[in-house]
């Protein structure tokens, strides 16, 4: 048996011990006729034992850490050369200027217009009947017995003394003969009054106009 368990062991013993002196004194005082204050100071006095409670042991220490293993040796990386970067060559080209856009030509100014005519112009006008110029007497004499009809076109160029210059067919009759006479009495004998310009003197004019040739009847 440990010390400590002989130990408890007594004290409990002695505490045993007093409860059973304090129940034979409460006996006697209760018989006696003790006094009630008297019995509880004693009861008092004997009950407050200091009983102390076991101690238990302390706890043993823990064991010492294990030493870590070491951290793993780790090679260092093979150096690496790192050949310097030289700077770009920057070439410079020199460039002509562009050429200098060409200067801009101004048209020449517009001719002013011409004043206003002074007089009004005016065609050649014909003098006379135009129906005389070409008659029924003048049909040509084979077109005449063959029975040819027709209308022959005609324009007149005429000059500044009012007579006809030339003459051209515009549309034929259909027979030579009759485009023929119609020119050849037309020339003769158409008379004109002069074309004016705008400065009211005569000029050169034109006539256009047409004979019809038809046979008369007996």
């Amino acid at each position: 048996m440990a010390y400590a368990d002989q130990q408890l062991s007594g004290n409990r013993l002695t505490a045993i011990i007093i409860v059973a002196l304090i129940h034979i004194v409460v006996g006697y005082a209760l018989v006696s006729g003790l006094a009630y204050s008297a019995v509880q100071k004693v009861m008092k006095k004997v009950t407050t034992v200091d009983i102390k409670q076991e101690e238990k042991p302390p706890p043993p220490p823990p064991p010492p850490p294990k030493d870590a293993p070491p951290p793993p040796i780790v090679a260092p990386p093979p150096p690496v050369n790192v050949a310097p970067v030289s700077a770009p060559v920057i070439e410079t080209v020199s460039v002509a200027p562009p050429p200098a856009p060409p200067a801009p030509v101004l048209a020449p100014p517009a001719p002013s217009a011409p004043p206003p005519p002074r007089f009004t112009p005016v065609g050649a006008a014909p003098k006379g009947n135009p129906a005389n110029w070409a008659t029924p007497e003048d049909y040509p004499s084979r077109p005449l017995r063959e029975g040819v009809q027709g209308t022959t076109g005609f324009r007149l160029t005429v000059s500044t003394d009012g007579r006809v210059s030339s003459c051209e067919i515009t549309a034929s009759s259909g027979n030579a003969e009759l485009d023929a006479a119609t020119c050849k009495y037309v020339t003769s004998r158409a008379r004109f009054t002069p074309a004016k310009d705008g400065e009211g003197q005569p000029t050169t004019g034109v006539y256009a106009n047409r004979v019809k040739w038809v046979i008369p009847k007996d």
